[in-house]
């Protein structure tokens, strides 16, 4: 089929609004935030209604055309490139929040709601919506389902799967399932878990029940600095071995430190190696207890300086710098590679001291932005994609971190999803029966292969080319999903 025929019948089935197809339309959709690779869809679709994206997934059915479908585009892993022979599917003008119930403490919304703008409308209730990504004020909830995502305050309350409870999708044929419940427990399979995280591999979500928490009493933050990145990782697994729970516990290092505090002037010490920020909250008398112990832990492990937060202002000030680390790079570097491997704490101090040392090898400076207490680094290395082979070169110190990883027991991916940036070490995690099972699961749902195809789970084939592993057996699982 042309796609010109596929267009011709989105627009004579959808509001004209709806189908964008001319070049200057299509650029804001070739990327998601990781920008350095972009492509133009075929097509933009734009559904105002459920029957609309319906519609959509049938006709697409049909006639075995790709879908990849897009929230806010703020992800970090090449999720949301098109294809340029597919739809591309914004649900962003589905962005109401259609219930907030404080009997059941939960909210229904809508995939486009923005992650923050649940929480501000909970706020009058006395309650909140826990995950909250640094792009929490941009993302929106429909992608943070579908790239599981976490936040500074993952730590004590889970990532988003921890935090939602049912979910309305459409699989490719326009079929309407509901995963999930309010209640305790769903029989059967734990389909939400499989949902969640699935990178639109599996349905496109059209409505998200979460759960709602109460606001504590009083939150404050520990900010303490140390002579030394490995001082900072080892004072977290102290932390968190002393069975305290923090609801926050990040890292900087220096070069990231400076380049905030330029920035967003948090009040950070610019001449600290490394700094934690560390969130108690609960009851008064639980967080005042709850700082002297992390404070002793603090000072036990080295710390050189430590900050309490005085009032509401300055925790806010604090924790706006650590949310606007990423935007601050553009200080330091045209441009940086956003990393996301997840550790056993344990081995925070080893890893960041091999990280450090394949910066040298690579001669590409690397600066430590991460959610400590959980293990999981978002290592930003800076490059000049104006420099020819640069970019080639941060790609491959990229993989030798997620490789890392692995080898220390960890995973390629803590928040950002696998996309298209880490296919290739989804190879080193999973073996040829693992992978076998995860195109098995994909098959059962979109039998085609149109979902987002490409993304998250790699052919094979492609794990045969890069090396990493053999085909078992010289059989390839489900053979009409390789020609993607």
């Amino acid at each position: 089929m042309s796609d010109t025929n596929i267009i011709d019948l989105l627009r004579q089935r959808l509001p004209s609004e709806c189908v964008l197809s001319e070049a200057e339309d299509l650029r804001p959709y070739e990327c998601d935030g990781l920008s350095a690779y972009r492509r133009l869809p075929m097509v933009v679709v734009i559904p105002q209604t459920l029957e609309q994206v319906q519609t959509t997934l049938k006709l697409c059915a049909q006639k075995a055309v790709a879908v990849v479908a897009r929230g806010a585009g703020t992800g970090l892993s090449g999720g949301a490139l098109p294809l340029s022979d597919g739809v591309l599917l914004s649900m962003a003008r589905f962005n109401r929040i259609l219930e907030i119930d404080t009997a059941n403490r939960c909210a229904r919304v809508q995939p486009g709601v923005t992650n923050l703008s649940i929480s501000k409308a909970a706020a009058p209730h006395g309650l909140y919506y826990a995950p909250d990504p640094s792009s929490q004020i941009a993302c929106s909830i429909g992608g943070n389902v579908a790239e599981n995502a976490g936040g500074v305050h993952c730590l004590k309350y889970g990532l988003t799967v921890h935090n939602i409870q049912k979910i309305e999708v459409l699989t490719i044929d326009g079929e309407h399932l509901t995963i999930g419940s309010q209640a305790l427990d769903s029989p059967g399979y734990d389909l939400l878990a499989l949902m969640t995280g699935s990178e639109g591999l599996l349905g496109v979500i059209t409505e998200i029940t979460v759960k709602l928490l109460p606001l504590p009493e009083t939150a404050q933050v520990v900010l303490a600095a140390f002579t030394s990145v490995e001082a900072a990782g080892a004072a977290v697994t102290a932390t968190i071995a002393g069975g305290i729970i923090p609801a926050g516990l990040e890292l900087l290092d220096n070069p990231a430190i400076r380049a905030v505090e330029q920035f967003v002037h948090a009040g950070y010490p610019e001449d600290a190696a490394a700094i934690l920020l560390c969130e108690l909250d609960g009851t008064d008398a639980d967080v005042a207890t709850q700082i002297e112990r992390v404070s002793a832990v603090f000072r036990a492990a080295g710390a050189t300086e430590l900050r309490v937060s005085r009032d509401e202002q300055e925790r806010q000030r604090f924790w706006a710098g650590r949310k606007a680390a990423f935007p601050a790079m553009g200080r330091l570097s045209p441009d940086y590679y956003c990393m996301d491997g997840t550790i056993p704490r344990k081995h925070l101090a080893r890893v960041l001291a091999e990280i450090d040392r394949l910066s040298t090898e690579y001669g590409l400076p690397i600066c430590n932005v991460f959610h400590a207490g959980d293990g999981n680094l978002h290592p930003l290395i800076l490059y000049d994609a104006n420099q020819p082979g640069e970019l080639e070169r941060t790609e491959e110190l990229g993989g030798k971190i997620l490789e890392l990883c692995v080898a220390v027991g960890g995973t390629i991916t803590g928040e950002h999803g696998v996309g298209l940036e880490k296919i290739n070490q989804m190879c080193v995690q999973f073996n040829t029966e693992e992978l076998t099972q995860l195109h098995a699961v994909k098959h059962a749902f979109d039998p085609q292969g149109l979902l987002n195809p490409g993304k998250a789970i790699p052919t094979l084939h492609r794990c045969a080319e890069f090396g990493a592993m053999h085909v078992h057996r010289g059989q390839l699982p489900h053979p009409e999903l390789e020609r993607f």
